[in-house]
């Protein structure tokens, strides 16, 4: 079945559209939450969040990219369950990771201005990753959106994980000076 066909079942409120959405895409909500979280219950839990939460979006929102959509609500409720399990303990895994390779470009807030501000770096980081050569983009999203490891991402890419976490090092710096130059960040 086709995504456009997929999100017609949604835009019908056909519960069909769960069991299209689980057989095409299933798997692949779950490799993004099991990269974020450290159990296979909490991702399958994760990825059975995603189907309620497409559910109540569709309508209004109806997608352009199903797949992309997905991945976007599948990231964030494993972000948002990587939080809570790290509120109530430390935990380890990938996404410690790139919290911090990314702590020093990036700032959160709770204020409205902050959450503003939030907005308008989301904006800034669409837009230079969209500026960046096409495997370099690739490269940025895979670990900063898909959190993969810089070995998976060499190994996809036929490339060496320290030429991964160099091109890494070097994205990362070129989004702070991008970020500075914008007024985004200090």
């Amino acid at each position: 079945m086709t995504d456009e066909q997929i999100i017609d079942l949604y835009w019908r409120r056909d519960e069909a559209a769960i069991s299209q959405t689980a057989a095409k895409y299933g798997p692949y909500c779950y490799a993004i939450a099991s990269s974020i979280l450290s159990s296979a219950q909490d991702s399958e839990e994760c990825v059975n969040d995603t189907y309620l939460r497409a559910w109540d979006s569709m309508p209004p929102q109806r997608p352009g990219r199903l797949q992309m959509f997905l991945a976007k609500i599948t990231r964030n409720l494993a972000f948002d369950r990587f939080k809570a399990q790290r509120a109530k303990k430390r935990g380890g895994g990938e996404i410690n990771a790139v919290l911090d390779e990314l702590a020093g470009c990036l700032s959160s807030g709770s204020t409205p201005e902050q959450q503003l501000l939030g907005k308008e770096l989301e904006a800034a980081v669409a837009k230079f990753v969209k500026a960046l050569p096409s495997q370099d983009g690739n490269i940025f999203l895979r670990r900063y959106f898909f959190v993969e490891t810089p070995a998976q991402i060499a190994l996809r890419y036929g490339l060496s994980a320290n030429s991964v976490r160099v091109k890494l090092s070097r994205m990362r710096s070129s989004l702070k000076e991008y970020l500075r130059k914008e007024g985004l960040i200090l």
